[in-house]
């Protein structure tokens, strides 16, 4: 549509280059426009400016004209030439809101006021000043440019006359609208006597589109006239474009017959000798698929050979190298679409066999008579078994190990009672029918004997059980040490490949100038001379076609194995196919050694549960000392053996005996406990003779070293009673009730070192029993419940004496104990020996009462008879004779029992309240030292008094010191 495009107001010029140069004149104060491309470049005249600025269709289809323009919405609002909007045509299709409404002003933008461009004005007006000047000095050439904009505004106006209906670019009569538009039928009607009005009409109109096709013809052979020369020099340029053609057509032509030439000369015997070499490789390739498809085929009959002598080993590495070239080298033979899935169910078939078969194993393993004999059974067939577990990643089969171990312990306890009832004549099997009732009815050495022989057979259980898992972790450590050899050698190859890859690409390029031979040949036309050093390369020779070396097999390729020998001197090969990591594999041992104490655990925990069968009636509580004390120590080294099989303590059996020595001590000490009470409670104490045997046990006790003697029955009957138990020199008159007190004690002490592990129970139920002695020989003695609970008729100063004496014995031995379980405690135990030195105290603490109450029987004895003394004759006077018959008769009772140091510290308390109540009489009395008749008679009482003390048997050395009776002057 020419009309259309001749719209644009294009400025026009008589130039040639006006149409497509842009003049770069600062004076001219309109910018010309260019006009619509030429179709064709203008002529080539040389200039190459020519060439640059000549639009072209070809060159300049990608610029951008102002027919790319668009007109959008809100230009059509914005249209400067309005004076108002036309609300109506809005208003009609979006609504009556639709109206100017004032915006907003945004909270982000300042307000802008004068005074912003304030200096601004200060700095251009000095320049427009400068600029205005120039301008009147120098007259503008605008002619030109007045000249076209004249013009072009006339074009302008003469198309404006042109309605816009016939402008648009879908204008078409054919639209009835568009035909009603441009003739209206009004101007056609004849009704009514209006035709010659009409007919006057519908000239006119004709007149008008007459006006308006000349208005446009006007401008289109104006349009016409401005690119009259472009048309001529698009002719002219046709024709020497025809012959550029032509003489391209013939140099295509020519080439194309030397390029046939060369190919045949060059090219055809070269690509031939190539296709033979393709193709010969090709027949290599699949004679070699051949056999290894009939290698192949064989894989089930090999697979059941193998198993056939249990070789899970070989027969799954066989599967999984098959697997592999089927999915490589065969992939897509039919013929073997079915072969992948039947390998499969023969490798899950392979495991349920070799889960069986390790069943199997060790049952017979664990079930085969219990001797000395602790080797491993058919160590190669273990081995064989666990490399297929591990294979197949069967990490779970030691609980089935586990579970046979926990079988085989039932069986041996079972196995031993039986063998061990039918040999006792006393148990009738067929009256008695459970085998724990049978058990109930052994005595104590026939169970003894029972218990023993469990012990040993579990012993040599728990080394056949070590011995085959250390084979089975050695077994995991040798593949993990494979994996780890495998991972560094790697790492070494990497590395290797590396440098010789940085090597290869320097040759490659040295020899081939440059290019290497990925560049030279396609992939699948490579020479075969260098076909075959790749690595993964076909035999090329003649030869290979009949070697059995051709066989293509990318697993043998790739796997390597290693030979490795077992602890048990067995070798086996290991290969690069166990997909198991380090930490599986370290679990798998760790379990493994778990599973052996677990064995331990299981031997500890069947013997308690034997243990507790038997001491259902009471049995093991009715045990004695000597008794307990060998099932402790039969125990004990059981538990020792266990300890040093397996690497680790197991507490079951040692909490059972533990629980049964705790049992052992509570009634032990009950027994002896309930034994001092009656022998207390039947004690008349009175010193009693110390049998030789006592005297035996005594001595015994040297150098801290607690032991009981063993009995000697001819030598006691030849040896008489002591009189008195004779301790490291010193002369103990005891009664009979701490003579068997201490061989309590001793008894005590002994069973410690018999049971360790009761230390802490004795020396609390030890420390109980010397509290409670001391407590109720307190209460009899100086309590006087001896007089209800034995029949005394007095408690007297021999028994107070005696019963100190027996106290000072109890305190003798209490550091020897003390040191006697300070060597059998712990460190972090040794707080319970302040228990003995709480005794200690109490036991001196009660000494001392039995001497306070010695001196207060002298004392009361002074009060009552100092207080009727009066100073006259005769000399001596009666009190001082019954005060000195009073004091021998002390001296009587107690010098045999205490030693003499005692002796003296007695009688030196009794003289000091001797001589308080003298003074306190004679103060009564007014009876001073003035050498006077009353002061002589006084002397001569005391004379009497010091002579007849001091005549008492270890009392001559005694200091009385009688000058204190009398006041000190002031």
């Amino acid at each position: 549509m020419a009309s259309s495009h001749s719209s644009s107001p294009v400025p026009q010029s008589n130039s040639s280059d006006a149409f497509f140069k842009k003049e770069v004149d600062s004076t001219k104060r309109f910018r010309p426009v260019q006009s619509l491309p030429d179709v064709c470049p203008k002529e080539p005249t040389g200039n190459p400016s020519d060439l640059r600025d000549s639009p072209s269709l070809v060159v300049d289809q990608q610029r951008w004209t102002i027919y790319h323009s668009k007109v959008n919405l809100p230009a059509a609002l914005n249209d400067p030439r309005l004076a108002k909007r036309e609300s109506d045509f809005f208003t009609k299709t979006w609504g009556v809101d639709f109206v100017d409404t004032e915006v907003t002003p945004s909270f982000y933008l300042p307000q802008i006021t004068k005074e912003h461009f304030a200096s601004y004005q200060q700095e251009i007006t000095p320049r427009e000043k400068v600029h205005e000047r120039c301008k009147n000095i120098c007259t503008p050439k605008d002619t030109f440019d007045r000249t076209l904009l004249h013009t072009h505004d006339k074009s302008r106006t003469d198309l404006e006359q042109v309605p816009k209906i016939f402008m648009k670019p879908d204008f078409a009569l054919e639209d009835s609208l568009t035909f009603n538009a441009v003739l209206p039928w009004s101007h056609f009607s004849t009704a009514g006597g209006k035709g010659n009005r009409d007919a006057a009409s519908s000239k006119l109109l004709q007149e008008k589109l007459s006006h308006y096709l000349d208005i446009v013809e006007v401008n289109i052979a104006h349009q016409i006239s401005l690119r009259s020369e472009a048309f001529f020099h698009a002719m002219t340029s046709q024709h020497e474009l025809q012959d550029y053609l032509r003489k391209t057509s013939q140099a295509v032509k020519l080439l194309r017959e030397k390029i046939s030439k060369i190919d045949k000369v060059m090219c055809e015997g070269s690509l031939r000798v190539l296709r033979l070499s393709l193709t010969r490789n090709n027949c290599i390739k699949a004679y070699n698929k051949l056999k290894l498809m009939a290698t192949v085929h064989q894989t089930q009959p090999t697979v059941q050979l193998l198993l056939s002598t249990s070789e899970y080993v070989g027969a799954l590495d066989l599967i999984a190298t098959t697997q592999e070239v089927l999915q490589q080298e065969l992939q897509g033979i039919h013929s073997f679409r079915h072969l992948g899935s039947q390998l499969c169910e023969l490798e899950k078939l392979i495991d349920k066999m070799m889960i069986a078969e390790f069943s199997t194993y060790a049952r017979n393993d664990l079930n085969r008579p219990l001797e000395d004999d602790c080797q491993i059974l058919e160590e190669e067939r273990l081995i064989s078994l666990v490399f297929g577990l591990l294979k197949q990643r069967k990490l779970n089969f030691y609980e089935i190990y586990g579970d046979e171990m926990i079988n085989t312990a039932k069986n041996i306890i079972k196995q031993c009672v039986v063998n061990t009832v039918s040999q006792i004549e006393e148990i009738d099997t067929e009256v008695v029918v459970k085998l724990a009732d049978q058990m109930r009815m052994m005595n104590f050495p026939q169970w003894f004997d029972l218990l023993k022989n469990i012990f040993s057979k579990f012993t040599i259980f728990l080394k056949r059980v070590k011995a085959t898992l250390n084979t089975i972790r050695s077994v995991v450590f040798l593949v993990l040490d494979k994996n780890q050899k495998t991972r560094e050698l790697e790492d070494t190859l990497q590395k290797n490949s590396a440098k010789e890859s940085v090597v290869d690409s320097e040759v490659a390029y040295l020899t081939h100038e440059g290019m290497f031979i990925s560049d030279a040949f396609g992939d699948g036309e490579l020479p075969a001379s260098q076909r075959n050093t790749s690595p993964n390369s076909e035999p090329c020779s003649s030869d290979s076609v009949s070697e059995p070396e051709c066989t293509t097999d990318s697993s043998s390729s790739k796997e390597h194995t290693s030979s490795s020998v077992t602890p048990g001197g067995v070798e086996m090969m290991i290969g690069d196919d166990m997909k198991l990591t380090d930490l599986e594999l370290v679990r798998l041992a760790n379990n493994i050694q778990e599973l052996l104490y677990n064995a331990s655990d299981i031997c500890h925990d069947r013997s308690v549960k034997f243990l507790m069968a038997r001491a259902k009636d009471g049995f093991l509580e009715k045990l004695n000392s000597t008794e307990f004390v060998t099932l402790s120590r039969l125990m004990e080294g059981f538990i020792l053996d266990t300890e040093q099989i397996c690497g680790r303590k197991s507490m079951s059996l040692r909490g059972a005996l533990q629980s049964q020595a705790n049992r052992f001590v509570n009634r032990f000490h009950e027994e002896r406990k309930t034994k001092l009470s009656l022998l207390l409670d039947n004690e008349r104490w009175k010193q009693a003779e110390v049998p030789a045997e006592f005297q035996d046990l005594v001595d015994s006790v040297s150098d801290g070293r607690i032991s009981l003697p063993e009995k000697k029955p001819t030598a006691t009957e030849e040896r008489k009673p002591a009189e008195f138990l004779i301790v490291e020199g010193q002369k103990y008159a005891t009664v009979g009730t701490v003579l068997l007190l201490i061989r309590i004690i001793l008894e005590y002490c002994q069973c410690v070192d018999n049971i360790p592990s009761i230390t802490t129970d004795m020396l609390t139920r030890l420390s109980d029993l010397l509290k409670y002695f001391n407590s109720r020989s307190c209460q009899l003695v100086l309590g006087a419940g001896a007089l209800q609970v034995v029949g005394l008729k007095t408690i007297t100063t021999k028994n107070l004496a005696l019963s100190s004496r027996c106290l000072q014995l109890i305190v003798h031995y209490i550091p020897i104990i003390r040191a006697h379980f300070e060597a059998r405690l712990q460190p972090k135990q040794f707080s319970m020996l302040r228990h003995f030195d709480h005794i200690t105290k109490d036991y001196h603490d009660h000494i001392a009462e039995i001497s306070a109450k010695l001196v207060a029987i002298m004392d009361s004895l002074f009060d009552k008879l100092l207080s009727k003394y009066e100073v006259k004759a005769p000399v001596p006077s009666a009190c001082f004779r019954n005060i000195c018959k009073q004091m021998a008769k002390m001296h009587e009772a107690i010098y045999d029992l205490l030693p003499e140091e005692q002796t003296q510290m007695l009688f030196l308390r009794i003289n000091a309240s001797y001589k308080l109540h003298l003074k306190r009489q004679l103060a009564h009395l007014n009876v001073v030292n003035d050498g006077g008749p009353l002061n002589g008679l006084v002397t001569s009482d005391v004379a009497f008094y010091t002579g007849n003390l001091q005549a008492l048997k270890g009392l001559n050395d005694l200091d009385l010191n009688m000058a204190e009776i009398w006041e000190q002057k002031r």
